[in-house]
């Protein structure tokens, strides 16, 4: 009287359904790689380009937000030149962004 019946659902699709229950994840690895991972390598891929081509005399922003004139290069490290004649050490890999010359003489 309180309950209900109860009723069987007839299987539909079995080989169709295991064929959609593969598929759904491989869309959403593609839909991954296409829209998050692709583009941060590619992001890593130019940022390792940008910093193997520094040279003396490029104007660079650091991660820390310090802006200057690079002076002095080694194979880890760059000096950095931030006021006449004040020079601050950092990493090469901390140079976030590579600035057109003459950018500090506009600021």
């Amino acid at each position: 009287m309180f309950i209900s019946s109860a009723y069987a659902q007839a299987a539909t699709g079995g080989i169709e359904s295991s064929y959609q229950a593969f598929l759904l994840p491989l869309v959403m690895i593609a839909v991954f790689y296409f829209i998050l991972i692709r583009p941060q390598m590619k992001r890593a891929k130019e940022q390792k380009t940008m910093i193997e081509a520094l040279q003396k005399g490029d104007e660079v922003v650091t991660a820390g937000g310090v802006l200057g004139r690079i002076t002095k290069l080694s194979d880890a490290y760059i000096s950095i030149e931030i006021a006449p004649g004040t020079e601050v050490q950092a990493q090469r890999s901390a140079v976030q962004t590579l600035l057109p010359k003459g950018t500090i003489k506009s600021l």
